[in-house]
């Protein structure tokens, strides 16, 4: 993974070269519409308190769990043995970035939806109370992660959201023989070249033109950014989106041209 310093050196130049975050200057009526009715949408919405009271209980959660990680691991947590708060701090989505992942799906209304990478089931929280009525699968490689999400959901009053455990490499192709096709998919796990890949290949033949893939951490590493190079030039992705911490892709087949763009935010 990059160090803070060649983090800091990269969101610095993504700053100044990303196009304007209000959506000045960006001529596709697609993208412009979603900077516009998603990315700056500033209301908020009835689910925010809800589910930032329970990050705030986790952050005092001082209770010690045994995590299993399948991934590239953690740049904070050196040990398995992690607590409650530890997580919530560096793990869990950020509000700023969370509430992004509502509003994407509280515009688009995905049916059904699949998070790779539970955590503590905060970005989980907030896109099931975005659309109730989607069906929501999140996948998680740690147990005792996965329990204590499964604890914050019962919290919520989340009953439609079903739980999988397990390595990725494992669960993934049961997950998608099960539901299909996937119209929103978020993933947040494993963050190694290989398996990111390997996972959107997997994903490619469940997904439709109105489908929204969404990819965290895309310029975490360089095997992060090789991955998400790759991905965009595949030939079924008609749109990409950089957010520079995380990456969007689209495949409407009414774009007329393949589009990639990276913005402020």
């Amino acid at each position: 993974m990059f160090s803070t310093w060649q983090l800091l050196k990269k969101y610095s130049s993504y700053y100044f070269t990303a196009l304007n975050g209000k959506g000045h200057g960006i001529h596709s009526p697609f993208v412009y519409d979603f900077v516009r009715q998603v990315l700056i949408d500033k209301r908020n919405f009835y689910a925010y308190n809800q589910v930032e009271a329970l990050r705030q209980k986790l952050l005092r959660d001082n209770t010690l769990i045994e995590v299993e990680d399948f991934g590239a691991g953690s740049t904070i947590n050196k040990t398995n043995q992690r607590t409650i708060s530890s997580i919530a701090q560096h793990s869990a989505k950020s509000k700023k970035w969370a509430q992004l992942l509502f509003r994407i799906v509280n515009y688009y209304q995905p049916k059904n939806i699949l998070e790779l990478g539970t955590s503590l089931g905060i970005s989980t929280a907030y896109m099931s109370l975005a659309n109730p009525k989607a069906r929501l699968i999140t996948a998680e490689g740690s147990a005792a992660v996965a329990a204590q999400a499964s604890r914050n959901f019962q919290l919520l009053q989340l009953s439609s959201i079903q739980q999988v455990v397990g390595n990725f490499d494992d669960t993934l192709p049961g997950i998608l023989d099960a539901v299909s096709p996937l119209d929103l998919v978020f993933i947040d796990g494993n963050h190694r070249y290989e398996p990111t890949v390997r996972y959107f290949n997997q994903l490619l033949p469940h997904l439709n033109a109105t489908s929204v893939v969404i990819f965290d951490d895309i310029h975490w590493s360089p095997e992060m950014e090789q991955a998400w190079a790759a991905i965009k030039e595949h030939s079924s992705v008609q749109l990409s989106v950089d957010l520079f911490f995380i990456g969007l892709l689209f495949f409407r087949d009414d774009f007329k041209v393949k589009q990639d763009f990276t913005i402020r935010f």
